[in-house]
């Protein structure tokens, strides 16, 4: 996977809305003067969602160079934390509840009724 790759050590979501027209000079803008965070830490990936809940993009400072990530839902959509204005750190089962489309800090098993067949 590639947090074995990439060392990732953190996993941040900023909450809310952030314009994902930006690119890495804008993201890391973005974690230093509205979160308080240091863009330049080693092994920390900041994860972002845009108005459109089918699409993020990550930003990871590797030492010597930022690393831009963008994944798009093709079916379905993310639950992302839209109800305040701090990035949150993940643990990594959050993570990959993230990655499931789930809102890692409150996910829910969507109930599912099938059709009756017959």
């Amino acid at each position: 996977m590639l947090e074995d790759v990439a060392q990732i050590q953190k996993v941040y979501i900023a909450c809310g809305f952030v314009d994902l027209r930006k690119g890495i000079d804008g993201l890391s803008r973005i974690i230093g003067a509205q979160y308080r965070k240091n863009p330049f830490e080693k092994g920390t990936l900041f994860l972002f969602c845009g108005q459109r809940s089918d699409r993020i993009k990550g930003l990871l400072w590797m030492g010597d160079g930022y690393l831009l990530l963008y994944k798009r839902f093709e079916d379905g959509s993310l639950t992302w934390p839209r109800t305040t204005q701090e990035a949150a750190e993940l643990t990594e089962e959050q993570f990959h509840y993230l990655m499931l489309g789930l809102n890692p800090l409150d996910p829910k098993i969507k109930e599912v009724y099938p059709k009756k067949s017959g």
